[in-house]
């Protein structure tokens, strides 16, 4: 069974907790306490872009 946080076909987030941190994170799954969505939902590859466009 396929990584649910690395499947390519999915919708993707992209997270940033106060501390500058970025997570990518797929659409279905509950926002984590102290992350906030700052980018998507998009494909994984426009999410793992946006991150590391990120200073």
């Amino acid at each position: 069974m396929a990584n649910p946080f690395e499947v390519e076909s999915g919708d993707y987030f992209v997270l940033r907790n106060d501390e500058g941190q970025s997570s990518l994170w797929p659409r279905f799954a509950e926002v984590p306490p102290g992350w906030r969505v700052v980018a998507g939902p998009d494909t994984r590859q426009a999410c793992l872009a946006s991150i590391e466009q990120t200073p």
